[in-house]
Order: structure tokens, then C-alpha cells, then sequence
């Protein structure tokens, strides 16, 4: 569903700021238990390592990354933080964080994703052919890129992917917090 540039731009812009809101209703909402705060940090954990596998091949704005993950599948942060966010919702054992989570998903997520990639298409001349081998958001089990570079931990640290784990783990914590002491 194609959303108009105008609308990408701000989704764009708002997407921090909201996200920040939506991970304290999350908070103020999340009824954990020992199961789903088990089994929801878990799948957050397999985001969580997605996103730092892809965030280690991405040389943003440099070249056109097709390795990694990059060769599964063309958003692969945006795919690790969906499965994160899952695995919160799990964690978070409540109906309304769910929707909440998915609302956030589509309307600010999704129009960045297609604003991002109408950047690619201007910014690399081989972008489009790219598209047509490597799903947007469903992953495949088989490899559509290029070998050959390889995971590089001075881009992880670039692209700033320790701030999500420290999202991660922050989250974790409080969910603890909530359920040792709150019950």
C-alpha cells in the first residue's frame, strides 16, 4: 500500500518520538508473567541478534548492501525490530500492547520503509533489480545476494545498534521489576 511522500516524511520524523510513548504505555501496560517474559525475551533475543547481524553489513548511503541478511530479505533491521517488538508483546502479556505495537508498526514503520526505499532507487543503480530478487519483509531461506562482505563490528558500532540492545535489556529489566515486585 503505497503511502504519499508528504505522509513518509513525517512518519519518519515522529517515529522516535512516538516510539518513545508507545514503549511507556508497554511498560505501564505489561503484565508479565515467569512463561511469557520467558518465552517473549527469547524471540526478542532473535530480533535483537537479526538486527545486529544486519546493522554489521550496512554501510549506509556507501553502497548497496546484499549480504548478510541483506541477501534475504531488503529490510532486515525493520524485520528484527518486528519480531523484537513481538517478542515484547509476548513478554508483555497484554491484548492492548499488542494492537498498540502493530498500530505503531503500520503507520509509522511501514511509510518509512517506503519513503527509505525510494531513496535507494535514486541513490544505486541497481536497487530496483535488488527489489525484484529480495523480499521486502518475508524473508527466504535462500541466499539472493552477492558473497563477499562480510559482518564488521565497526558497523554495528556506527549505525548505533548497541542503543537497541540497550533498549532490549532495559526492557527486560523493568518487565523483572514489574513481576518480582509487583507480581
Amino acid at each position: 500500500m503505497p503511502f504519499p511522500k508528504r505522509y513518509a516524511e513525517i512518519a519518519h520524523k515522529l517515529r522516535v518520538p512516538f516510539g518513545f510513548v508507545v514503549a511507556a504505555c508497554y511498560l505501564i501496560l505489561a503484565r508479565p508473567g515467569w512463561g511469557s517474559l520467558g518465552w517473549g525475551m527469547a524471540l526478542a533475543l532473535v530480533g535483537l541478534v537479526f538486527r545486529a547481524w544486519a546493522a554489521g553489513h550496512l554501510a549506509k548511503n556507501e553502497l548497496l548492501t546484499t549480504s548478510g541478511p541483506y541477501a534475504h530479505v531488503r529490510n532486515p533491521l525493520y524485520v528484527g525490530s518486528l519480531i523484537m517488538a513481538t517478542g515484547f508483546a509476548v513478554a508483555g502479556r497484554h491484548a492492548a500492547v499488542g494492537a498498540v505495537l502493530a498500530a505503531y508498526f503500520v503507520m509509522f514503520l511501514l511509510p518509512v520503509v517506503e519513503e527509505e526505499e525510494r531513496h535507494l532507487r535514486k541513490l544505486f543503480p541497481g536497487y530496483q533489480d535488488y527489489a525484484r530478487r529480495v523480499p521486502k519483509f518475508w524473508p527466504r531461506l535462500r541466499s539472493a545476494g552477492a558473497a563477499g562482505r562480510r559482518f564488521e563490528f565497526s558497523l554495528y558500532w556506527k549505525n548505533r545498534e548497541y542503543e537497541a540492545l540497550g533498549a532490549g535489556l532495559i526492557v527486560a529489566v523493568v518487565l523483572l521489576i514489574k513481576l518480582t515486585l509487583l507480581g
